[in-house]
């Protein structure tokens, strides 16, 4: 199975703004003082990010957002819906309520015009035992190798977990993943990326020696490193992907980027072009960061 892709599905926000419903469980989000400002700069951000990876030969699906319902996090779209290579789609049970609203069908009734789709497996009726599986954000799945990795939240429940690796025929290693105040780090995507031939992984926020000890011992893959206040400004939240003519990106925001050591840059860049677009708006409000931001999508395209 491939690791990487370069198609890529991203919501193009119309009333991006701070979150209240998620904020409890998310320690990153910090709300601007002007909501109409917000959903501005936002904007400015998605669409320019958007223009570099299409410069880049990344395949960009865009999807507008819509003005009703209000759903302030549409911007995030991995949470909702996963997209697989054996033609199946998943939709996974998210905790926030207006969340949940981000679920479309016509989303994907526009996908299988273009793509193969044979299946849909619905994860979404355990909203209803208060059990919640928020997509790759709660998972950062090593495709080639079969590995689920995933850090225990309030978001990621591990009944829902166990159901998705047996349904994907993944191996699940979770762990406990804290912050520097001892809260519950809510989504994986924030502590660790995995490439084709590597990781980057907060090993500090992972207070667990056996734990920390079953990551490393798990693949073969070259691990990166990086400390609590890199992973502060999301340089755990980095996807990497394929342009058109076959070549590794690693895709990221400038507050990542420029949190990382030169010898840190050094090691990336050995295995993949880094990307980079300032998304400090989006970050800052909505708490999340250039992965949260791309859907991959796996599906084959129909012949």
């Amino acid at each position: 199975m491939p690791q990487n892709t370069h198609h890529i599905m991203m919501i193009r926000p119309v009333r991006f703004s701070f979150n209240e419903q998620t904020a409890q469980s998310n320690s990153f989000q910090k709300a601007s003082a002007k909501v109409d400002d917000t959903q501005q700069k936002a904007l400015q951000e998605f669409d320019h990010f958007v223009d570099v990876l299409r410069a880049n030969g990344v395949q960009v699906w865009v999807v507008d957002d819509t003005e009703d319902p209000h759903t302030p996090d549409s911007i995030f779209p991995n949470n909702w819906i996963s997209m697989h290579d054996d033609s199946r789609i998943a939709l996974y049970p998210m905790q926030a309520e207006n969340r949940r609203l981000e679920r479309r069908a016509d989303i994907a009734h526009h996908l299988a015009e273009v793509f193969s789709m044979h299946d849909i497996v619905d994860y979404t009726a355990a909203e209803n035992e208060g059990q919640f599986l928020e997509g790759t954000g709660s998972m950062v799945l090593d495709r080639d190798k079969k590995i689920c990795y995933a850090c225990l939240s309030p978001r990621t429940h591990p009944a829902m977990l166990e159901r998705f690796c047996a349904d994907f025929g993944y191996k699940l290693i979770s762990f406990t993943a804290i912050d520097k105040q001892g809260k519950l780090i809510y989504h994986t995507n924030v502590v660790m990326c995995v490439g084709k031939q590597f990781m980057v992984v907060c090993f500090d926020c992972i207070p667990n020696e056996t734990e920390r000890r079953l990551i490393r011992n798990s693949s073969t893959k070259t691990i990166i490193e990086i400390s609590f206040e890199q992973l502060e400004h999301f340089a755990g939240n980095m996807l990497e992907v394929v342009n058109e003519k076959g070549d590794n990106l690693l895709v990221m925001s400038e507050q990542a980027y420029k949190s990382l050591t030169v010898s840190q840059v050094a090691q990336l860049v050995f295995f993949a072009k880094i990307v980079i677009a300032p998304l400090y708006t989006i970050e800052s409000n909505g708490g999340g960061s250039a992965r949260c931001m791309m859907a991959e999508i796996f599906l084959p395209l129909k012949k």
